[in-house]
């Protein structure tokens, strides 16, 4: 192979020295959207007190279907919003680790969920991770053909960070099963999208369902977040605060 083009994140192995933007890299973590990945990157330097230098402002690295900014050693990145969009971003990231010769990075997927028994502001760590169906695996075609790749998050990462809650915060911290959509409202369960062809009582069923099933909440990346990163060998966690108990209803107020 020549140049390896990271398509979507508008760099290349020969239009970009990797090692020397991306080679100190320890931490990748990534959420949804643009707009709350730049204000994590602004967090982030006031929590390791990193200064830039004079004159300089934290920019998008990439400027094209995904953000991207860097502070030190951490690299606060965009996924957009379901499967398809996080497996292309990780392909991407995963390469651009190889590439810039960054050893043993941990990754993170932060963001939003809704409580499966839990309450609003529930910050959720990820101990497991499954489909709608319950399956504990990513199944995506390749050339023709199913492949299922294991879906597991690395359990050590999940209780360092259950041991860095502290019982004066002001919300629970619980670790639990989170299950991952391929849509975010009839595969959800939710009433309120615009077909709904089942009773609220066949909501009800499946909610319960999962909660017996150990599943504390419900987003649409961590089946193959925690499947990509587990192939590729690197330490992973998922960490969602919860908007709502969707046991108790599908919206919050805004």
């Amino acid at each position: 192979m020549g140049q390896d083009i990271l398509y979507h994140l508008a760099m290349g192995t020969e239009s970009h020295n990797l090692v020397e933007m991306f080679g100190d890299v320890k931490f990748v973590c990534m959420g949804g959207t643009p707009q709350r990945m730049e204000n994590f990157a602004h967090y982030v330097m006031k929590e390791i007190d990193f200064n830039l230098p004079i004159g300089a402002t934290l920019i998008d690295l990439s400027q094209y279907r995904y953000s991207m900014y860097k502070v030190g050693p951490v690299l606060s990145i965009s996924h957009g919003m379901g499967i398809s969009s996080i497996g292309i971003l990780l392909h991407e990231i995963i390469k651009l680790m190889f590439h810039a010769k960054v050893k043993n990075p941990i990754f993170f997927r932060i963001g939003t969920s809704g409580g499966v028994g839990v309450k609003g502001g529930t910050v959720v760590i990820s101990d497991t991770a499954c489909d709608e169906l319950l399956n504990n695996y990513y199944e995506t075609p390749i050339v023709g053909n199913l492949v299922k790749r294991p879906a597991i998050l690395d359990q050590s990462l999940v209780q360092e960070l259950k041991a860095l809650a502290d019982p004066e915060d002001p919300y629970d911290v619980v670790t639990g099963g989170t299950m991952c959509a391929n849509d975010f409202y009839e595969g959800q369960g939710r009433l309120d999208g615009a077909f709904c062809n089942y009773s609220e009582k066949d909501k009800m069923d499946y909610l319960k369902k999962l909660q017996n099933h150990g599943v504390k909440n419900i987003e649409m990346e961590v089946v193959p977040f925690a499947a990509m990163t587990h192939h590729a060998g690197i330490r992973a966690a998922v960490v969602c605060v919860t908007f709502l108990d969707r046991l108790k209803g599908d919206q919050r107020k805004w």
